[in-house]
């Protein structure tokens, strides 16, 4: 069942983190790879002095990452709070006079 697969993977995950000596090392790769992204988006030829380079990388992940929470904030706006199946009024509504 997709409910056990789900719990197996998350089981495996802890299991191979909790066996991890030095996590910051074990995720470098992925991280240094996030940055390289956004290097070769703003120098996709590769022209540029690294410091500038750089800089531009570092605002070019600042916008990805605050679409990423401008498009999670509209989403939550739009969806409402469901808890065992009844929907909790938004915190809008909750400041609106009844």
């Amino acid at each position: 069942m997709t409910a056990d697969r789900s719990l197996i993977a998350r089981l495996a995950a802890h299991e191979s983190w909790a066996k991890t000596a030095d996590p910051s090392a074990r995720t470098a790769p992925a991280r240094r790879a996030l940055l390289d992204r956004f290097e070769r988006q703003v120098d996709p030829d590769g022209v540029l002095p690294p410091s500038e380079r750089a800089r531009r990388a570092g605002h070019a992940r600042k916008a990805y990452f605050a679409r990423l929470a401008l498009r999670s904030a509209q989403a939550r706006r739009k969806t409402p709070d469901v808890v065992d199946g009844n929907v909790r009024p938004s915190r809008r509504d909750e400041d609106k006079p009844q």
